[in-house]
């Protein structure tokens, strides 16, 4: 049976679209960072290094290699960890990422790049590294909507700490992409957005 993220960890990946407080655990990603506007084409090209690593792990069974502990899974979505928002896309640095199973450990990865490598030459893959990430206590809420009206839903969670006694830890905030933007409209995009907190 296949592990699906949406059905087994929906307190993580789909909240409700209003501020509630969490705890995330330390998780194993494929990470990459960069600088600059996300509607550029480094910035996709670099989500394409992502994907085909991700696809590279899930598909290893059928090109001849099985890791240890292997079953069978949904890839998880993509996810960003952002700094600026002072309205200049172009000032924006990112490490944008996406979760791996735990199963997946650092030969795991070095086959991953290989056959990425071999099946999608992409000069991002070289930049992409195998890392543990944990966001620990955190408030997050879904936004749906434009990215562009974010800013609506983070004074919402700024509403929810103050009125609970929180303070953020980082000037950075995290969104986890569950639309894809080439499909669904701006108005009905879903984005997980969280703050680190204590």
């Amino acid at each position: 049976m296949k592990y699906e993220w949406k059905k087994s960890e929906k307190e993580i990946y789909l909240p409700k679209n209003e501020p509630t407080l969490i705890k995330v655990p330390r998780y194993k990603y494929f990470t990459i960072t960069g600088q600059g506007n996300p509607n550029s084409p480094d910035f996709a090209d670099k989500v394409s290094a992502l994907y085909s690593l991700a696809y590279a792990v899930r598909m290893m069974p059928r090109n001849g290699f099985t890791p240890n502990g292997y079953f069978e899974y949904t890839v998880y979505p993509l996810e960003g960890v952002w700094r600026g928002g002072t309205g200049d896309k172009n000032s924006f640095s990112y490490t944008i990422m996406i979760r791996q199973p735990d199963f997946v450990d650092e030969n795991t990865f070095e086959k991953a790049l290989e056959i990425a490598s071999e099946k999608k030459p992409n000069p991002n893959l070289a930049n992409v590294k195998f890392e543990e990430i944990e966001d620990g206590l955190s408030v997050q809420m879904l936004h749906v909507g434009s990215y562009d009206d974010e800013p609506t839903s983070f004074a919402r969670m700024a509403e929810f700490m103050n009125e609970n006694s929180y303070q953020r830890i980082s000037d950075t905030h995290r969104e986890i992409y569950l639309s894809d933007p080439g499909k669904v409209t701006p108005e009905k995009l879903k984005t997980v957005l969280r703050w680190s907190v204590k």
